[in-house]
């Protein structure tokens, strides 16, 4: 777990990957392209995010012929606060007093720092 977040570095992936697009709802397959994650792995996160109300999950309205319906997730009000909060919190001190406009710099920051651990 990462001290300050109380978020596994693979969580953080997820809230990373959420938060490029918060309002856009995403398939839990494109997650996993994102971040790299294995299903194993990334479902379950998702779940425990949804259970902390962080993330909203829901059924696709219109499954594609021959395809079975999937779940599709996006960051809820909370979740969004909470994923900026921990994302920036990750980042080093000095990209924190970059303030709001190195933000999208420091998410990638976090993202890429977390994929090379």
């Amino acid at each position: 777990m990462n001290a300050r977040s109380g978020f596994s570095a693979q969580t953080l992936l997820v809230l990373a990957a959420l938060c490029a697009q918060p309002s856009q709802w995403c398939h839990g397959y494109a997650l996993a392209g994102q971040t790299g994650l294995k299903s194993g792995t990334l479902y379950p996160i998702l779940i425990r995010l949804a259970d902390r109300g962080l993330v909203e999950a829901c059924w696709q309205d219109e499954p594609q012929p021959g395809r079975p319906r999937r779940h599709l997730y996006r960051l809820t009000a909370e979740g969004l606060a909470a994923a900026e909060d921990a994302l920036a919190n990750a980042a080093p001190p000095a990209a924190r007093a970059a303030g709001a406009a190195g933000a999208a710099r420091t998410r990638a920051g976090v993202v890429a720092r977390v994929v090379e651990q």
